[in-house]
């Protein structure tokens, strides 16, 4: 796996032991829908229309979107799951720190809260 996916691969492991994730195309639209995802990931090689379907909601639900490098069973092993694993939405990241890819949408929020 390439060196770039290799600290969100462990950031990922770390949301799994301490935070709280859904897995799955419908349960990730159901949280952007309620908008309490915090970070949707992609893997590679999702199909383009449910890319596209997920990318549209967390655009109206202002959720950044991380497409992982690897495809869905590198995805579903950083999970620590065996199973495939094609997109996951993170509700709550625990201890780990993924504030350059959460950090930027949280403040863009609370800015625009404040006016």
């Amino acid at each position: 796996m390439a060196p770039k996916n290799s600290g969100i691969a462990q950031k990922l492991q770390l949301v799994v032991k301490s935070g709280k994730f859904v897995l799955g195309v419908n349960q990730t639209l159901k949280t952007l829908r309620k908008g309490t995802s915090k970070l949707v990931i992609i893997s590679s090689n999702t199909p383009a229309l449910k890319k596209s379907e997920i990318e549209y909601y967390a655009m109206l639900s202002k959720t950044p979107v991380h497409h992982f490098a690897g495809n869905n069973v590198a995805l579903g092993t950083s999970c620590r799951r065996f199973h495939q694993v094609s997109v996951m939405s993170i509700t709550d990241v625990g201890d780990a720190d993924l504030g350059a890819l959460v950090g930027g949408a949280d403040k863009k929020k609370k800015k625009s809260k404040s006016k």
